[in-house]
């Protein structure tokens, strides 16, 4: 993943490197810290975010009190080795404030977002929302509805105005996301094939 010693641990006078993470689905800003040595070795080998608190002078595990830990995906460095980009699985809210990012302005990708969304409503199927309706209906009505969508896009391509196309087109997204989860699959599985086509 990361050669520990290949970064400028030299650069920095107390031996602490910047470390912005980053969702690995949302691609949203999550925080920023500072490793140590000794925190990014923790980190690669329990699979958890772990810092160098420089407040309280000592390794930190971010979730450690209140459950919202960083499942680590990636690590990597950038063009001077002395600062990282760590790509995580947050478990709820990064923010100490609640908040799901300590950039309460930081955008990510707001399909892989509601991909999420919908993850979470197929596992948990709260009662009275409409996607918990339509996994509770099956794969064949929620592939109707995603031919439905279809047709209505189409012909708001071609006799709405662009606000009638967009909300038709929010809603085919919505429909087929929640058709690829009911099939055991995710946007990423999508993005997967639209790259091996991109090349």
């Amino acid at each position: 993943m990361i050669d520990i010693e290949s970064l400028d641990w030299a650069k920095s006078p107390d031996g602490l490197l910047p470390a912005i993470v980053q969702d690995a689905e949302t691609l949203r800003v999550l925080m920023l810290g500072y490793v140590s040595r000794e925190s990014l070795a923790q980190t690669l080998a329990s699979g958890h975010v772990t810092f160098f608190s420089r407040s309280r002078n000592k390794l930190w595990t971010k979730g450690e009190t209140s459950g919202h830990f960083l499942d680590l995906v990636s690590v990597q460095t950038d063009c001077d080795s002395d600062s990282i980009l760590v790509m995580a699985r947050p478990h709820g809210p990064t923010c100490h404030l609640g908040r799901t990012s300590c950039f309460p302005e930081a955008r990510g990708d707001a399909l892989a977002e509601l991909d999420r969304l919908i993850a979470t409503r197929e596992a948990e199927r709260p009662e009275g929302s409409y996607t918990t309706r339509l996994f509770e209906g099956g794969t064949r009505r929620i592939a109707q509805k995603v031919g439905e969508e279809g047709v209505e896009t189409a012909l708001a391509g071609v006799a709405q105005g662009d606000d009638e196309l967009l909300g038709e087109s929010a809603d085919l997204f919505y429909h087929l996301l929640v058709l690829l989860r009911a099939r055991g699959l995710g946007l990423a599985d999508a993005l997967a094939v639209l790259e091996t086509r991109a090349r």
